[in-house]
């Protein structure tokens, strides 16, 4: 099953709906930040999030970022989309021990905590990007996005997200589904659409009794007719380059920099996202300075 965003819509003109499938993006990422169970879970959640997030930006150079801080001990997580949909991530405390609801359930709220924040950062090309941000509301992620777009944009919206693990600590299903009512949806629609909700249950569950994301939207929205508007694949991507990086040496400023030189000789940067390393020597470290 590959990666990828489905884009929906209700015959009725009511319900707009988005699903993803994202097993290898999320393996991808547990390779890179070498993740153990629970952060993967954890950060895979955000990422399939931030993606179907991302995907709705209208603008072409748009950005998204999805912010979590919980307080509990995974600490941090980052996930960052494209208006595509690609998506890069990290936590900041990849390697927390297994915490269980029960056996062989993960207990994702517990390592997120929910005494903390949901921030979304839109970048859409403006002076100064979109900041909404609320309350965790269970640290299970899919519930504190749903009320993200209750409470910060007014839109009633039902989340449901799956990282399935195995026994090899690598992914074996991941996926998940944004369902929004549009303006004049009645209240017999909204009936349905919980029923489906209930009727699908676990999206890890439903992934691996073989559903892809449009069979996902298809399960969940079975009392409507459906149009498929878009299928597109998706991919954990990162951005970072050597250029980029040497802009950031640059941001640090001529004083920063100069004491960067003398106390060090030279500097390494490991792209959070990627960790991917950067070297610069001494001898290009004062090229930039020169270049200033």
């Amino acid at each position: 099953m590959r990666d990828e965003i489905v884009r929906a819509i209700t015959g009725d003109g009511y319900v707009k709906a988005v699903a993803i499938t994202g097993r290898d993006l999320i393996e991808r990422a547990r390779n890179i930040h070498t993740l153990l169970p629970m952060a993967t879970a954890a950060l895979g959640r955000a990422l399939l999030g931030a993606s179907m997030m991302g995907d709705m930006l209208k603008e072409q150079e748009g950005s998204l970022t999805l912010q979590i801080k919980g307080g509990g001990p995974l600490g941090t997580i980052l996930a960052v989309s494209d208006c595509q949909g690609n998506v890069r991530g990290y936590v900041q405390n990849p390697h927390v021990d297994l915490i269980e609801k029960h056996q062989g359930k993960l207990d994702v709220g517990a390592a997120v905590g929910e005494t903390g924040t949901l921030t979304v950062i839109k970048d859409i090309g403006l002076k100064e990007p979109y900041v909404g941000s609320i309350g965790l509301f269970s640290g299970e992620i899919a519930d504190d996005l749903a009320m993200y777009f209750v409470e910060s944009e007014q839109i009633p919206t039902a989340c449901a997200l799956g990282v399935l693990v195995g026994t090899d600590q690598s992914v074996t299903s991941a996926g998940g589904y944004l369902i929004q009512l549009l303006p004049g949806a009645s209240e017999e629609i909204i009936e349905k659409i919980e029923a489906g909700v209930r009727r699908v249950g676990s999206v890890s569950a439903a992934l691996e009794g073989g559903l892809d994301g449009e069979g996902l939207l298809r399960a969940v929205l079975s009392d409507f007719e459906l149009e498929i508007l878009e299928k597109h694949p998706v991919e954990y991507r990162c951005y970072c380059s050597r250029e980029r990086v040497s802009r950031a040496l640059i941001s640090m400023g001529r004083e920063e920099l100069s004491s960067l030189i003398e106390e060090q000789g030279q500097a390494e940067l490991t792209c959070q996202f990627c960790d991917k390393v950067y070297h610069y020597s001494k001898e290009e470290l004062e090229e930039l300075l020169a270049n200033m």
